[in-house]
């Protein structure tokens, strides 16, 4: 039971592809039989439940793959998705290098975009790990540099410790604030207190 609901706009990235035409081609089929909505974002097709996004087609130097969005939360029954960086909290690929590979993993694939879609049906969300939100200011940055012992003392610190001290040392425009800031709390953090200890 496919879905004739083509965006023309994939048609175009697909005659314009000059790597991975034919592997995008049988990619497109399969997700189109997951009555997924075709979508094209980030200049790729994308294929969305509701307007959320469950998966993407995209290719690189050496391989093309399925991107499933919420891919941290799929079981991975056969250990095949693939996290592109360690940075990378919630998204996983599966990797293709030819079109008879995805035509032999078929049900494989479907299976997987098919729990893909219940996961987004339960509304289950990624959990993200909060600390690489904040943003160490360079002036905290180039102190610890010059003091090893007090980038020491700042990790041993709770997490909402030193999320306070990172929004506290954000906060002026002025770099030479920040710095007197940070000088003024620097013994502070080397005997392990927080900002309001």
């Amino acid at each position: 039971m496919t879905n004739n609901k083509m965006n023309p706009k994939v048609d175009e990235f697909l005659n314009k592809a000059k790597k991975w035409p034919e592997e995008y081609s049988v990619l497109r089929n399969i997700v189109l039989d997951c009555e997924l909505t075709e979508e094209f974002k980030w200049m790729h097709p994308c294929y969305t439940l509701e307007n959320k996004n469950v998966v993407l087609i995209h290719g690189f130097k050496d391989y093309c793959a399925l991107l499933f969005h919420k891919g941290a939360l799929l079981k991975d029954s056969h250990g095949i998705l693939i996290q592109q960086t360690e940075n990378v909290q919630a998204a996983r690929q599966i990797r293709f290098t030819s079109a008879q590979e995805i035509v032999g993993m078929e049900t494989i694939i479907k299976d997987y975009i098919l729990e893909a879609i219940e996961v987004e049906k339960v509304g289950l969300e990624v959990p993200m790990k909060e600390h690489k939100e904040y943003i160490i200011p360079e002036e905290l940055d180039n102190k610890f540099n010059e003091t090893p012992a007090l980038k020491t003392a700042f990790e041993s610190l709770t997490p909402g410790r030193q999320r306070a001290y990172i929004l506290h040392f954000s906060q002026p425009k002025q770099s030479k604030t920040r710095v007197s800031r940070i000088e003024k709390y620097t013994q502070h953090i080397l005997e392990g207190k927080g900002l309001n200890d």
